[in-house]
């Protein structure tokens, strides 16, 4: 279990964080129309930023699973199973989802706008379909939620944040996970592969999912040994 320490630590920086940005970004669609809203959060393209988020949204594509996989080469093979199981799991519901419902992508939703300019990056392979929701921003959001609960579960059971520079290193590491789990969700919507909705919801299922799995199999999957608890 997570300590209460680690807990209120864990809701105060990246949960209710999490929380206050999914409902900026939901009332953000309830005003403005999809395509109105795409082109204002494109509204600031720059040489850099495209440069950027070009090869940043590719981190979800094999980079991130390289990442997972790592702990086992220390004989954590369970840290890397966890994240299997809750990418398998929340994997299959946003296939499930995309092919169900196969909602176009922006660059086929704006040629019905011949007025409005769509901002494209030069050398990015634009697709057209299965739009909803973003399996990159899944991806990006279940890694590092992921990474939380883990780097969580372990200081609870080392009782590492006992010292503050430990408490600040815990601090920093859950703030920077969700930083760049947003820069990840956003960069599809810079690169027009998808619109905020569908990243809204690619990031529910990839920050959901590993909550729900830790409950569920916290006791066998993520248990260290005994010798790592003293």
């Amino acid at each position: 279990m997570i300590n209460k320490s680690v807990l209120i630590r864990l809701v105060s920086l990246y949960v209710i964080p999490y929380l206050l940005l999914l409902t900026a970004i939901l009332v953000m669609m309830y005003i403005y129309p999809k395509p109105e809203l795409h082109l204002m959060l494109n509204s600031f393209h720059s040489g850099v930023l495209d440069f950027f988020f070009k090869f940043y949204t590719l981190m979800a594509e094999w980079p991130l699973y390289v990442l997972a996989f790592l702990p086992s080469l220390w004989k954590r093979n369970k840290m890397t199973l966890f994240f299997a199981m809750c990418e398998l799991t929340g994997g299959t519901i946003l296939q499930i989802l995309k092919h169900t419902i196969s909602n176009p992508r922006p660059v086929s939703v704006f040629e019905d706008y011949p007025d409005l300019v769509l901002p494209l990056v030069q050398g990015v392979d634009m697709h057209h379909s299965n739009s909803f929701p973003s399996g990159h921003a899944s991806t990006f959001f279940m890694f590092c939620t992921c990474s939380v609960i883990v780097l969580a579960y372990f200081f609870s059971r080392k009782d590492a944040l006992k010292t503050l520079r430990n408490q600040i290193l815990f601090d920093v590491a859950l703030v920077a996970l969700l930083v760049l789990a947003a820069m990840g969700a956003y960069s599809r919507v810079y690169l027009s592969q998808h619109f905020l909705s569908d990243v809204c919801v690619g990031s529910i299922i990839g920050f959901t999912t590993p909550f729900l799995m830790f409950w569920l199999c916290r006791n066998k999957v993520l248990k260290l040994k005994k010798e790592e608890t003293k």
